[in-house]
């Protein structure tokens, strides 16, 4: 089922199995880069730790850090690699790259040992024991407190910078989270971000419950405990680590600005990524499931009351018989009071 025109414009619905099940959604999980957010950070603090060993300045850590993002498609990278840009920062080259799934990025440079990512990568590093770490580290609240997220970076074991980017919040996601709310859907933000960071945004928002520091894989696994508590689920993300949690959820909602996987993984598909195309589609549901309903007893009824005339139950009592003409034109009327019916649907409000 596929709208490309009218009020619906801007939303496919891959299939009625999908547009049935909205009408019976109460929870909607949202991933938050690329979805809540436009999916386009920006560099906008860089933090040195004056206590380093090593007395390293905002350029030298930039072209490091971007050495090490380099090889990375997280639009977190992407961020920074353009803000070193802007900054005329040469990127320096990295050995021993290695990407760690969830937490960040470590390599080396020079026979330096590099580590860029969250205080999950820190603590695996043992970063988070040295003695400077924990009162440098702790600045990083004031930086989420703004709605940053703040990635730690780390040089020979020691802390070494914060990298603080935002991502702006999509002009329409405000209004959008207001109507869902007005729909009666709970609104559950999930996010790799720090809590703090992550909260920030949620405030901003009014949404109504916060998942933190997620892991890609943990996404799914959020989905189906809110099921076993006898949620009706629909998930909204963009990226490829969205996609089993897409898949996991009731209805799953692709992001059409977001990866080939999510949409594949998707019932419904927001062509241009607005948020509001989830309230129409519910709505749309909603309208439709009513319809059908309606539809049903139209068509129930004529059968119900012309069927046993039509075999001659009145007859022995009286004398009457349903005239095949009249029959045929009650059974025509049966059909046009369906279809009349299922075109209001084309004057359905969905706003």
């Amino acid at each position: 089922v596929g709208t490309g025109r009218g009020a619906l414009e801007g939303v496919l619905i891959k299939n009625a199995e999908s547009l049935e099940i909205m009408e019976k959604v109460d929870t909607l999980v949202i991933d938050k880069t690329g979805t809540l957010t436009e999916g386009k950070p920006k560099l906008v603090s860089v933090t040195i730790n004056s206590d380093h060993s090593q007395k390293l300045d905002e350029a030298q850590v930039l072209g490091w850090i971007a050495g090490l993002e380099k090889y990375s498609e997280h639009p977190l990278a992407t961020a920074i690699m353009q803000g070193a840009k802007d900054k005329n920062i040469a990127t320096i080259a990295v050995s021993d790259f290695e990407s760690v799934t969830g937490m960040g990025v470590t390599g080396n440079i020079a026979g330096q040992s590099l580590a860029f990512g969250n205080l999950k990568l820190m603590q695996q590093q043992g970063i988070s024991e040295h003695q400077s770490a924990k009162d440098f580290f702790d600045q990083a609240d004031a930086l989420r407190t703004e709605g940053q997220t703040v990635m730690l970076f780390a040089v020979d074991g020691e802390p070494a910078a914060l990298i603080g980017v935002a991502d702006p919040i999509k002009a329409s996601t405000t209004d959008a989270i207001a109507q869902l709310h007005k729909q009666g859907i709970t609104v559950v933000m999930l996010t790799g971000d720090n809590a703090t960071t992550a909260h920030a945004v949620a405030a901003k928002l009014d949404i109504d419950r916060v998942e933190a520091d997620v892991l890609p894989e943990q996404k799914a696994k959020i989905v189906k405990e809110l099921q076993a508590a006898g949620k009706i689920v629909a998930m909204a993300g963009d990226g490829i680590n969205d996609a089993p949690a897409l898949a996991q959820a009731q209805v799953g909602i692709a992001m059409g600005t977001g990866t080939d996987v999510a949409m594949e993984s998707a019932g419904v598909t927001l062509v241009k990524g607005d948020l509001r195309g989830i309230v129409k589609a519910i709505i749309l549901s909603r309208a439709t499931m009513k319809n059908i309903r309606q539809n049903l007893f139209f068509a129930f009824i004529y059968n119900a009351l012309g069927v046993p005339v039509a075999a001659g139950v009145l007859y022995p009592f009286f004398g009457i018989l349903l005239s095949p003409m009249i029959a045929a034109a009650a059974m025509s009327f049966s059909s046009v009071s369906v279809i009349v019916n299922a075109l209001r649907l084309k004057k359905q409000k969905l706003s």
